[in-house]
């Protein structure tokens, strides 16, 4: 994805593929993800076979702007919008309640979604050509996650149509989740984004582990 003129092409490829309900495998700032339009019930299922997954572990979203956020999820919080303001695009995930009127099917959410904008520019390119998409590590269930495209062809194969070389990813560190439907926000996951910076922001972040 160095070269201008394949980044275009690749990019134009992922675009086509994730339109036409494929898979793809796209870079992002913490690892590898492997990725499909969001809305496409088919696509997301596909997904979770490719990895071996169950519907108990929905898939996230990623976005490319913060913008995204209000046609997606509703009852956003003040502390919720600080969060968004001082970590996107970067590793923090928010879960946050899904609009009741979107056609999609990400797993057992209950009614939530797990959101995130990457701090990568080939993932952001690709988010704003297709929408959001539901992404996942890029890794078979129980293996490590993806650091490398090649690490990512040898665990998922001809099940996805299109992958995306970035070079190698960053240390395999996932991004933090905050639960930003609980009053206040609750860390369920701590990750690439620490507590502390967290707390700097919304100071009465909870973190599951200290209660």
């Amino acid at each position: 994805m160095d070269d201008p003129v394949e980044r275009r092409r690749g990019l134009e490829r992922a675009a086509s593929a994730v339109r036409r309900g494929d898979l793809v495998v796209l870079p992002t700032d913490t690892v590898y993800g492997i990725g499909a339009d969001a809305f496409r019930e088919e696509a997301v299922g596909d997904l979770l076979e490719a990895k071996g997954r169950g519907r108990d572990m929905p898939v996230p979203v990623l976005v490319g702007s913060p913008k995204t956020l209000d046609g997606i999820t509703t009852d956003v919080s003040q502390a919720a919008r600080k969060l968004v303001e001082a970590f996107w695009p970067g590793s923090l995930t928010l879960v946050l309640r899904a609009q009741p009127s979107l056609q999609w099917d990400l797993g057992d959410a209950g009614g939530t979604v797990a959101v995130r904008m990457p701090l990568h520019p080939v993932a952001i390119e690709l988010l704003q050509e297709t929408g959001p998409m539901a992404v996942s590590s890029a890794n078979r269930t129980g293996m490590p996650p993806a650091v490398t495209c090649d690490e990512a062809v040898e665990q998922l194969g001809d099940s996805v149509a299109v992958y995306l070389d970035g070079g190698p990813a960053g240390e395999p560190v996932p991004s933090t989740i905050v639960d930003a439907t609980s009053r206040p926000p609750r860390v369920l996951r701590l990750g690439a984004t620490p507590l502390e910076r967290l707390r700097e922001v919304v100071p009465d972040v909870v973190d599951e582990d200290e209660d």
